[in-house]
């Protein structure tokens, strides 16, 4: 059985109010005691109202329980920006509540496709530092759209970049970008959040033999 339907069998059986013990679900699902031990503690620490401890039983107070959804990465991506957004707000209530949604997601994703282990919205890298990363990614869209050259500056760097913005991607929950640097006439990947300033240019460019996304593409294969 996959974590994330055992976790969902579990949230299903403590929703009924009474006293389950560990053992007892262990057997059940055909685990170890010291597993069940680890999931309750993920439900817990995912805001599902989980109240027992070791050796005595488990239950769950009541909670309000959503349907299945089915999101696309796209829908996903969506969600992680709203959650980091609310997550950077001064009002700790909200904050603290989107970070409670954050591992109540990760808990549920899929462990099959293929990301590396990290926790959906915040917890893959301190937070504080992935929003710097949100607030340059309107500009740098538009910059790939308009083919605008923009002049960057990376975290721990003095050095000016002239980029052309290639590609903005979304992989294990982490955003990256790819140029093609021309202060080092290379191509560079780096992490959105290492961006520290970001300044939009009043030069286009075009399409050149060597400098294009499809060029980058070929030299990963």
């Amino acid at each position: 059985m996959k974590r994330s339907d055992r976790l969902f069998a579990l949230m299903q059986r403590l929703k009924d109010g009474r006293l389950h013990t560990a053992e007892a679900m262990a057997q059940d699902l055909g685990v170890s005691v010291r597993t069940i031990y680890r999931d309750m503690d993920t439900l817990a620490a995912s805001g599902v109202p989980v109240e027992g401890a070791r050796g005595s039983g488990y239950t769950a107070q009541e909670m309000i329980t959503l349907p299945p959804l089915n999101l696309t990465q796209t829908e996903l991506e969506a969600l992680h920006i709203g959650l980091a957004s609310i997550g950077a707000s001064d009002t700790e209530d909200l904050a603290s509540a989107a970070r409670a949604l954050s591992d109540k997601i990760d808990a549920v994703l899929p462990e099959d496709v293929g990301t590396p282990t990290g926790k959906f919205g915040f917890a893959t890298y301190p937070f504080a530092e992935a929003a710097q990363g949100f607030r340059h990614m309107p500009a740098f869209r538009k910059a790939i759209r308009a083919r605008q050259k923009l002049r960057l500056r990376l975290e721990e760097e003095t050095k000016i970049h002239v980029v052309r913005p290639l590609h903005l991607d979304y992989w294990g929950r982490i955003w990256t970008c790819v140029v093609w640097d021309e202060t080092d006439d290379t191509f560079a990947t780096f992490r959105m959040d290492r961006v520290t300033d970001l300044t939009l240019m009043p030069g286009l460019f075009v399409d050149e033999a060597g400098k294009t996304l499809k060029d980058f593409h070929a030299l990963q294969s």
